[in-house]
């Protein structure tokens, strides 16, 4: 059972997050949400196709302009207490390494942590065991916040995955978060090269065997460009293919930017796995 917010899920049940930038430079919508009202609405949107999770963040991942803490909360703190307070069954998530951010949108109403750095600030479990709020607990490669790859390497990188991000969430778990609300995610193109995040995507299964709830965050990254020899605008199919094999292979939430089309994909491959119903069965019963 993964449990996040107001909301329980089953272990076959899959999740979407939806991802809000409050950021001006970010790779893919270039600051398309950035303004409260654009922000607003993004999130209504994403809802209603389908999202239980807005994940909400005031950095770029990627290198860029210096964004101190002060001007990340103030991206995203009295956002997070708006929109709980229009939303208020929304699962809010919040993209941060930061423990003191994390604080500041925990008291405003946030449900869940997403430490897409791999803990690189301990202090960001232990707020997440405070106001007992889900945390995601990432492979980042032990890379600092906001850098890319260089010539990185693994002697495999799947076992290194599993060693960080098990060993975070039982620290997580060991801090005081509750079981049920922590999850793992190998961190696609997180320090890693392509050849590294098309590995962790066909080796998926090994973390899912270790029980903890997976999540993926494959929505155009560059892994799938480069696979493919796309921009940033043309990876939607490679993203919901990527998708597709993950959802096979038992990842259980997945953070997006096309939320109708990556909610149609789940859906399939729940029913060719057995999971699900057709929404309709006429065909040749009539």
């Amino acid at each position: 059972m993964l449990r996040l917010g107001k909301r329980e899920f089953g272990a076959r049940e899959p999740v979407i997050m939806a991802i809000v930038n409050r950021t001006p430079d970010s790779f893919y919508d270039r600051g398309a949400t950035f303004a409260d009202d654009a922000a607003l609405a993004r999130v209504e949107r994403a809802v209603a196709e389908g999202a239980a999770i807005v994940d909400i963040g005031g950095v770029k991942a990627g290198p860029g302009e210096e964004v101190t803490a002060e001007e990340e909360a103030r991206r995203t703190v009295g956002f997070v207490a708006e929109v709980r307070r229009r939303f208020p069954d929304v699962i809010i998530s919040v993209d941060t390494w930061r423990a003191e951010v994390g604080a500041a949108v925990c008291e405003a109403g946030a449900d869940l942590l997403n430490d897409a750095w791999g803990g690189v600030d301990p202090g960001l479990a232990e707020v997440a065991a405070r106001y007992g709020v889900g945390l995601v607990c990432t492979h980042a490669g032990r890379a600092e916040p906001r850098t890319r790859p260089h010539r990185v390497a693994y002697d495999d990188v799947m076992a290194d995955i599993l060693d960080v991000t098990v060993g975070l969430a039982e620290r997580a778990v060991a801090l005081g978060v509750p079981r049920e609300s922590v999850l793992i995610d190998p961190g696609h193109d997180f320090n890693k090269n392509t050849r590294h995040s098309l590995e962790a995507t066909r080796r998926l299964d090994e973390m899912v065997a270790t029980g903890w709830p997976v999540l993926v965050s494959l929505s155009n990254k560059d892994f799938v460009g480069e696979t493919l020899d796309r921009p940033v605008k043309e990876r939607l199919i490679g993203t919901l293919a990527t998708t597709a094999v993950s959802a096979w292979l038992g990842a259980q939430v997945y953070r997006v930017h096309e939320v109708a089309e990556t909610r149609q994909v789940l859906e399939m491959v729940a029913s060719i796995a057995g999971h699900r119903p057709p929404a309709t069965a006429r065909r040749g019963l009539a």
